[in-house]
């Protein structure tokens, strides 16, 4: 591998890593990835609204996190190894952005989009569960999975970095 390009993929390992370690330990405050992620959100409960209710609600931060997981194990899948490890970083902090919205469940002191009128997904799937009162670990859960996947992301992002990541190509 040339070695401009080595250095580039160090580079941008080290920008996702300070963006999403910075996201990590700030994750209450508004960043630019989120009004993305929030896209993701309701598109998960637009294309999952007709699997029933509990599906339905459960899929707009199910969505956040499976479509980064899904375009993390593409690139996995295609050997481009290394923007599959630097997407890790994104499904790690969908996770720790999940986990404040789940941390919510009890008080409901998040603005959601619509207002007052709508249903805060995290209260009524725990309720609907039985186990609201198990909120802040589940909040605590999602968010140590999340760094944890991040912390993953950069540590493949480094090693990656140095190697050779070619996709598969079609052969006849």
């Amino acid at each position: 591998m040339e070695s401009r390009k080595k250095y580039g993929r160090i580079a941008g390992t080290i920008l996702a890593s300070a963006y999403f370690l910075h996201y990590a330990f700030t994750p209450t405050e508004w960043h630019a990835i989120d009004i993305v992620n929030l896209i993701f959100h309701e598109a998960g409960h637009t294309i999952f609204s007709f699997f029933g209710e509990f599906i339905h609600i459960a899929m707009g931060s199910g969505f956040q996190v499976l479509l980064p997981l899904s375009i993390a194990g593409y690139f996995f899948y295609t050997r481009q190894r290394y923007a599959g490890a630097i997407t890790l970083m994104w499904v790690g902090q969908n996770l720790i952005n999940v986990s404040v919205y789940a941390g919510d469940a009890i008080s409901m002191n998040l603005p959601l989009l619509g207002g007052d009128s709508v249903i805060h997904d995290w209260n009524w799937l725990l309720s609907t569960l039985g186990i609201l009162k198990w909120t802040p670990v589940i909040a605590s859960t999602l968010n140590i999975a999340g760094f944890c996947v991040i912390i993953l992301g950069i540590i493949l992002s480094f090693m990656f970095a140095v190697q050779d990541s070619e996709p598969i190509t079609a052969t006849t």
